[in-house]
């Protein structure tokens, strides 16, 4: 058959038309193939309109599942084609829902921690101990010298007031060239100190609120009777001693309990060259809701279980302290300021043993400046001086 020929094979009727009849019927031919044209037409635009309407009132969970299906049947035949979509599907796809989620509304759960599994754990610490008050600590997997000045100071306070306190590290997987080296060396660590927890996220900046859900998980669930949680970070000096006595007191709430340094109407940065970067996307405000200052805050151990189940209803950000207050904010709660605000310190100052001696938490520079600081703290003189009778006099004739 010539070019010409089969130029004339009608593509809706799927077969070669004859030239002759072509010449003898060209209008009422004209005619039926127009016919079939606007049929096929007004046919694909019904059923794409009814198959829109059906995708969209499917949740996007199963849309998903069904993608993910249809690339398993496509990629056996065309492995690149596979490659591409999932990839195409890994940027603009909902996550699919746990099946622990409710299917109802949209869900996320890039930041839900039963996501990750622990690799070092300790499920009975809580259980031999009883604890009143687990101060937990976020820490990098390289930060050896940091863990063990803690170990020498204030984590090594196990029972204060008579009240039980039991210390623990939080982290995640060392990454680099030297992760395997990094990761005996962890091992070998914990075989000695029994108080590291480790869970299978690579441990990064970027992955602070993955690190907060897990420490909020294991709470949860290995250790469920404690009475209180400080989460504090290894930059941090902390009296352990000012915080029981805080503790102490009667109007200390035992439930959906917050406190710290808090933070309000914190903007939200934009800057794609920033560290604390959040896209619109992520978190669309402009202001971040009122949260505690990361570095150290305190909470009744009710709370960390409702952190864990509401995340699959709150979108995942970068910023881990302000996701925190962003999960206060939807369980309706409010972050309380501490009875006395001072004792939460954030900026530096000069050292003083008198002034030092009354704070709960310190922001430090280093682990030897807080070796130094406790070891002065500790000696057994007064750290204030007395007050000469005279000075008392003063004192009292100055506010008169």
């Amino acid at each position: 058959m010539g070019d010409e020929e089969a130029g004339l094979c009608g593509q809706v009727l799927n077969k070669c038309v004859d030239p002759s009849s072509q010449q003898k019927k060209p209008l009422f031919y004209s005619l039926f193939q127009l016919l079939l044209l606007l049929c096929l037409f007004f046919g694909i635009l019904g059923y794409s309109m009814i198959s829109s309407s059906i995708w969209q009132s499917i949740p996007l969970h199963h849309q998903s599942q069904r993608s993910f299906q249809w690339i398993s049947q496509v990629g056996q035949d065309n492995p690149e084609l596979e490659e591409e979509t999932k990839k195409f599907l890994k940027t603009t796809a909902k996550p699919i829902v746990p099946a622990s989620a409710p299917p109802e509304g949209i869900q996320y759960h890039e930041g839900y921690p039963t996501n990750y599994r622990f690799l070092i754990d300790h499920k009975d610490v809580c259980k031999t101990n009883n604890p009143f008050l687990v101060l937990i600590t976020p820490a990098a997997p390289k930060n050896v010298r940091a863990r063990n000045v803690i170990r020498q100071t204030w984590g090594n306070e196990t029972l204060v007031q008579d009240k039980v306190v039991v210390h623990l590290f939080v982290l995640g997987l060392p990454g680099g060239s030297d992760a395997e080296e990094v990761q005996k060396s962890l091992n070998e660590e914990n075989l000695q100190h029994q108080d590291l927890i480790q869970s299978n996220f690579v441990d990064t900046y970027h992955n602070l609120t993955i690190k907060t859900m897990v420490l909020m998980h294991w709470l949860a669930t290995r250790c469920p009777k404690a009475a209180y949680v400080m989460k504090i970070d290894t930059d941090m000096l902390l009296s352990v001693e000012n915080l029981l006595t805080m503790l102490q007191r009667p109007n200390i709430p035992k439930t959906n309990y917050l406190t710290g340094y808090i933070m309000r109407n914190i903007p939200v940065v934009r800057s794609m060259n920033s560290k604390w970067y959040v896209s619109e996307e992520m978190y669309p405000e402009n202001t971040y809701p009122p949260y505690p200052l990361g570095t150290a805050y305190l909470l009744s151990n009710d709370l960390p279980a409702k952190f864990v189940e509401i995340s699959k209803s709150v979108n995942y950000c970068t910023v881990e302290d302000a996701y925190i207050g962003m999960c206060m904010k939807k369980l309706e709660l409010s972050i309380l300021q501490p009875p006395d605000p001072s004792q939460f310190r954030v900026y530096h100052f000069k050292y003083n043993r008198c002034q030092f001696s009354k704070f709960i938490t310190y922001n430090v520079i280093s682990p030897d400046e807080l070796e130094k600081f406790w070891t002065d703290l500790k000696r057994p003189e007064p750290p204030c001086p007395e007050k000469k009778p005279e000075d008392a006099s003063n004192e009292k004739n100055n506010k008169d």
